[in-house]
């Protein structure tokens, strides 16, 4: 389906389903809501697939992986082609997610939608060879930023004819937080100053550089905060792009989508504000230590379980949220219940 189509066909979470979730959860024989982010998790994932028999063994990464011009502007403190070099490593399983992944049974795939070179990494979902730099003119055509988004819902869609019953984002792009920020700014309308952390180590000095090639970005190309796609275009990034497309692809097929940290929370909030019902789809994983991540959140109406300062990205922090899932969803299959154990059920209690 094209971006227009997918769109159209997503709908609320299934309010049915969420409530025989809830029915199950308040039968076991334990004090009601005891397990508090656990709970509401698997209600809310029977809500995405539409089924109180929740089956989420099947996990996978999705890695979208782009370059961003706008590293011309000394705003990242590593060369763009460690792009290149992570990408490669995410097949080769030589990644910091990768070794996560491998502890909690997730496949892992890598996608070039705009590295600067080609790769090991298919380039099947290539839209161009790395983003313009946005100080100076759009990141990309509107054409292109939708090529992206659409590979995204591609993505989604055949994970799901695939089996995979839980989706992870994340991302690999030199300079994707300089965009990140840009986005967040100007959907949330918040000062640049406020949006824009060190990323990956930047000194005071390089922060400086950052901040001021955002600012310059957002005034040359004026992007308008009530169309996302042209934000996206104007100031975002392919990789950013690709991820809003998993989002909508995830709630178009109706399976469960985790945002990892700054980079997939803002593109979580493009699609949000693409299609509103695409929130009912996602699942926050962790609070990044970048200093939007929270107000990102917060705009999005989403609680994050995990809050360990982390802020690697690669899809580590979504990742990190599987075994809680997992332990969740094995109380909620095989606890005995009050019936089975011959015991009076808790009550809620005004």
């Amino acid at each position: 389906m094209t971006f227009e189509e997918t769109v159209k066909n997503i709908w609320p979470a299934d309010r049915e389903a969420m409530e025989n979730a809830q029915k199950r959860w308040n039968s076991i024989a334990k004090p009601l809501h005891s397990l508090g982010k656990m709970e509401t998790l698997v209600i809310r994932i029977a809500g995405i697939t539409g089924s109180a028999d929740i089956d989420i063994r099947k996990k996978a990464l999705v890695a979208m992986c782009a370059d961003n011009g706008v590293v011309e502007e000394g705003v990242t403190q590593t060369g763009q082609e460690v792009t290149a070099i992570v990408a490669e490593n995410f097949l080769s399983g030589d990644t910091s997610a990768c070794v996560m992944c491998r502890q909690c049974g997730t496949d892992v795939y890598p996608v070039d939608v705009g590295m600067a070179v080609d790769t090991k990494v298919s380039t099947e979902f290539k839209v161009m060879y790395g983003t313009h730099n946005m100080t100076k003119g759009p990141a990309m055509s509107r054409e292109d930023a939708v090529k992206a988004i659409e590979a995204g819902m591609e993505m989604a869609r055949r994970l799901k004819e695939e089996g995979y019953g839980i989706l992870a984002t994340g991302e690999m792009g030199i300079g994707n937080t300089t965009t990140s920020s840009a986005v967040a700014a100007v959907l949330l309308d918040r000062p640049v100053e406020e949006m824009t952390g060190r990323g990956a180590g930047l000194s005071s000095e390089g922060l400086q550089r950052k901040i001021n090639a955002i600012k310059t970005a957002v005034r040359i190309n004026a992007p308008d905060p009530s169309d996302p796609v042209d934000v996206l275009a104007k100031v975002g990034g392919l990789d950013i792009a690709g991820l809003a497309g998993v989002f909508l692809g995830g709630a178009a097929y109706r399976i469960p989508v985790v945002m990892d940290g700054f980079i997939s929370c803002a593109a979580a909030l493009a699609a949000q504000r693409i299609c509103p019902q695409a929130s009912d789809y996602m699942i926050a994983s962790h609070v990044s230590k970048e200093p939007a991540a929270e107000l990102i959140l917060k705009a999005l109406g989403k609680e994050a379980v995990i809050h360990g300062d982390m802020c690697l990205g690669e899809g580590s922090g979504a990742v990190a949220l599987f075994p809680f899932l997992d332990m969740g969803i094995a109380v909620y299959e095989s606890m005995s219940t009050f019936e089975d154990i011959k015991v009076d059920q808790y009550e809620e209690l005004v």
